[in-house]
């Protein structure tokens, strides 16, 4: 395995020095290279999930990281469990300044296929998980403090999630939930947004079906997928001080697939030498043809 970088390339290395961040699901994926970015500008990071053997692996590979890298075990769906992995983090760093709620997840299934068990089980962790752990950070450990920041992992697109229609809806109700927890939450000095990430280059996509891997990148209007550290620069930006201008957004990242979904371009589009043509409009500027003074 080869050996982590340790100094951001976009961030300061101390711009995050002396906050405190839980980061739940922070063991995989997404979670992990989030984790990562956080310690490299300096923040002393403790990591969330079920699997104490992932968790113990992924602050190995973080020795060395410029911030404290740690982890607790714990299930972000259970109140009593969400309350515990708070007080925990309180109790050993003496603060908590970040929540951020990365826990989640979903299974590829025609709508119409997904039992009632199964609606309940992706919810339950993408919508129950965040609240537990945001309004027990918000009673526990915010409020009495004066002030913090929570940061919801979500999804994109908002046009809809083929194949995954439960997570689609629970991410939706997340993003709702972000803006109503912001406004409630804001006289309290408690900033709530909201990450909605697209397709992202993870072991965790190794679990998708091939056709669905293998065409994802021809949905996104940029023709590729996203790679884990971009994501972790925005959440990372977000933990910082100027993340509180973005109280109660949802900030989305997925090359524009929000606007498109299908093959990019779509068949009939392109012109002859494979280019998207630009429209003529009368005063308008076209790519080659300076514009009118």
């Amino acid at each position: 395995m080869s050996e982590l970088q340790d100094q951001s390339e976009i961030l300061a290395r101390g711009a995050l020095e002396g906050l405190v961040v839980l980061v739940t699901g922070g063991g995989t994926g997404l979670g992990r290279e989030t984790a990562f970015e956080l310690a490299r500008c300096g923040a002393s990071v403790t990591i969330a999930g079920r699997r104490r053997e992932v968790l113990e692996q992924t602050v190995a590979e973080g020795e060395g990281l410029n911030g404290r890298l740690d982890w607790v075990c714990g299930d972000v769906r259970e109140r009593a469990e969400a309350e515990r992995l708070l007080c925990t983090v309180r109790e050993q760093m003496g603060r908590l300044d970040v929540l951020v709620n990365n826990a989640g997840g979903q299974f590829f299934s025609p709508a119409e296929l997904i039992a009632a068990k199964g609606w309940r089980a992706v919810w339950r962790l993408n919508v129950g998980g965040m609240l537990n752990m945001s309004e027990a950070a918000h009673e526990l450990v915010f409020g009495p403090a004066g002030g913090g920041t929570v940061i919801n992992v979500t999804l994109s697109p908002h046009n809809g999630m083929p194949g995954m229609a439960h997570s689609g809806a629970a991410r939706a109700t997340v993003e709702a939930l972000t803006r109503e927890l912001a406004a409630r939450w804001a006289p309290s000095g408690v900033t709530v947004t909201a990450v909605a990430a697209g397709h992202f280059a993870t072991e965790v996509t190794a679990k998708y079906p091939e056709s669905v891997r293998a065409s994802a990148s021809r949905t996104v209007p940029v023709q590729r997928l996203g790679t884990p550290i971009e994501h972790a620069w925005l959440v990372t930006m977000l933990a910082s001080p100027l993340g509180r201008a973005f109280n109660g957004s949802t900030v989305t990242l997925d090359g524009a697939r929000d606007n498109w979904f299908g093959p990019w371009p779509p068949p009939g589009l392109v012109g002859e030498g494979g280019e998207v043509p630009v429209e003529e409009r009368k005063g308008a500027v076209t790519p080659g043809r300076p514009g009118l003074e």
